[in-house]
């Protein structure tokens, strides 16, 4: 067996286990198996759902860890290959216990993990946790791996008892035409059936689970990605688009003319339905979300709270509210939505499912319509810059004190983010490698030229390079 020499800590981040696949060998899986293990037995806890993506060695690291599992006396449900919505919902059969092999959007070259435990997805130190208690026994087990492949399998009773509850729930009162894409991941075969089932007329790409992504990264955030079912939703003039990611935990949307619904307003629209059935309950949104969010949901007599970048804390802050946060969202597309209906984790077809059924009431309406009162922002996506070796905090901080001469309100609760009258702009440390995060957002092409000028005004001095970096983003 080859021990690696150093042991892949970069791959435990804040929400999730992720890296390249070739630093996730049989024996470094064995040993996080036996980590997680180790937790689920401290929280007191014997059975749990195993799930995997589309990926080629997602079902081989699938099976180790259920082997573990079941050395350890746990009645493991090995639930194959599916969505992480479809192991979130299945792991309510085993008091909230699941485990995902999947690296969601990444590309082919990567993979990981992600768990709950007692519904709740594991805290940052939880996951720090696992990280050293794997390199530990990493190095003291003595065992030799035989790897066989694994196909991949796709269980209809489990994607059937998931559908059945989605279609329980969602009532369409008039009949859609849909392209769904689902860029080749795990959740395209499940989501497909799902809008058939509901009397859509569907047109479907890419709903096979292919783990050679044969076009590109199964990631809908990036527009280049939706290419393919822009041109569909033209060609069969469809009322709506949908684009799942590679476990179907986000998704993107696009209306009649193909145009991509950004999160911002679909967030907004998300907020509008939740706070007509639950008048002054909260909404939830991160911190890469436009003013345009909060100002909505305050106009609509919600109660606005902005978190910190992750869908693991945008879900627990949620479970932990006792209802009184109905809906959340995330600017990368994660949607939560909590008000009594739904089941309290970030699923992108359901959340694709409660737009069409809102839209379906009004006869004569479309996506675009529903969405013309909140006006398209003028933003750049999110974007990497190298931290090009600088410490991300000291950088931070030097921010933070030039910003307070600004005309700005100053929210610090990830990264710096500065709110300006018409936009704001945001500058955080990424969670999966040595890069800053930005984003600009504001009400005009002008304004946002503007936003861009001043935090690269703010770095001139210091960091020249950063500061032309921030110039030259899209």
């Amino acid at each position: 067996m080859n021990i690696p020499i150093e042991f892949p800590h970069q791959i435990f981040r804040a929400y999730d286990i992720r890296g390249k696949v070739e630093l996730l060998n049989p024996a470094i899986i064995h040993a996080i198996a036996r980590a997680l293990v180790s937790q689920f037995q401290k929280m007191g806890q014997t059975q749990i759902v195993i799930g995997y993506d589309a990926r080629l060695s997602s079902p081989t690291f699938a099976k180790i860890i259920e082997q573990v599992f079941i050395q350890h006396q746990f009645k493991v449900v090995a639930i194959g290959c599916c969505s992480t919505p479809q192991m979130y919902f299945a792991a309510r059969q085993t008091h909230g216990n699941g485990i995902m092999v999947t690296a969601s959007h990444n590309s082919k070259t990567d993979n990981g993990i992600k768990w709950v435990i007692q519904t709740e997805p594991p805290s940052p130190e939880m996951i720090q946790d696992v990280g050293e208690l794997a390199s530990q026994l990493l190095f003291n087990q003595p065992q030799m791996f035989e790897l066989f492949p694994v196909e991949h399998d796709i269980k209809s009773e489990f994607c059937v008892s998931y559908q059945s509850v989605l279609l329980q729930d969602i009532q369409l009162k008039r009949q859609f035409k849909v392209v769904i894409d689902g860029l080749n991941g795990s959740a395209g075969y499940c989501a497909q059936q799902v809008l058939t089932k509901l009397g859509c007329e569907v047109i479907a790409l890419r709903c096979n689970a292919d783990g050679h992504f044969p076009d590109h990264a199964p990631d809908p955030s990036q527009a280049k990605h939706l290419e393919l079912l822009r041109q569909n939703i033209l060609h069969y003039q469809a009322d709506f688009g949908i684009a799942l990611d590679g476990d179907g935990d986000r998704v993107v949307l696009l209306d009649e003319h193909a145009h991509i619904i950004s999160a911002d307003r679909l967030l907004a629209l998300c907020a509008q339905m939740c706070l007509e059935s639950h008048p002054k309950h909260e909404i939830v949104f991160d911190v890469k979300c436009s003013a345009m969010v909060r100002q909505v949901v305050e106009q609509l007599g919600g109660q606005a709270k902005m978190l910190r970048t992750g869908s693991s804390f945008l879900r627990r802050y949620m479970s932990q509210s006792k209802g009184f946060a109905v809906f959340g969202g995330e600017y990368a597309g994660h949607y939560v939505f909590n008000d009594g209906r739904g089941l309290g984790y970030d699923d992108g077809l359901y959340a694709a499912l409660r737009v069409m059924e809102y839209l379906s009431q009004f006869p004569d309406m479309t996506l675009s319509k529903i969405l013309a009162v909140y006006p398209e922002r003028f933003y750049t996506e999110d974007t990497y810059i190298s931290t090009r070796g600088i410490d991300p905090q000291i950088l931070l901080r030097e921010i933070e004190e030039s910003s307070h001469h600004l005309d700005a309100v100053l929210s610090n609760i990830d990264g710096v983010r500065l709110d300006f009258k018409y936009g704001f702009g945001i500058i955080r440390a990424s969670n999966t490698g040595e890069f800053f995060t930005l984003r600009f957002d504001a009400d005009s092409p002008a304004h946002l030229d503007n936003i861009r000028q001043i935090f690269a005004s703010m770095l001139s001095a210091g960091y020249p390079v950063i500061a032309q970096d921030i110039l030259h983003m899209h």
